[in-house]
């Protein structure tokens, strides 16, 4: 337990963040999800162009700092890659 003001302010803060960054977690996995959906659906038009609105919830997560900016780099790089395979499945190593 906090005994002083300045630590008992400090585990307010922790716990507001924690919920806030758990929120847009929860918002990114599905956004991913939603995107893997696409892909699993073989609709390859249209995981194009879900795939901006992914990106810019990944950066603006790494940005704030909810993830880390080379998992959101990784995790860009990775859906790019399946949607690839979809349109060039030979071509794509």
């Amino acid at each position: 337990m906090a005994h002083s003001l300045s630590a008992q302010k400090r585990v307010r803060q922790n716990e507001k963040h924690r919920l806030a960054n758990r929120a847009e977690k929860s918002e990114l996995k599905n956004e991913i999800k939603k995107l893997l959906g696409l892909i699993h659906d073989r609709n390859v038009a249209g995981a194009k162009e879900y795939l901006g609105k992914v990106y810019k919830v990944l950066d603006h997560e790494a940005a704030k700092g909810v993830i880390h900016k080379n998992l959101a780099d990784r995790r860009k790089s990775r859906l790019a890659h399946k949607i690839a395979l979809l349109e060039h499945p030979a071509s794509v190593a």
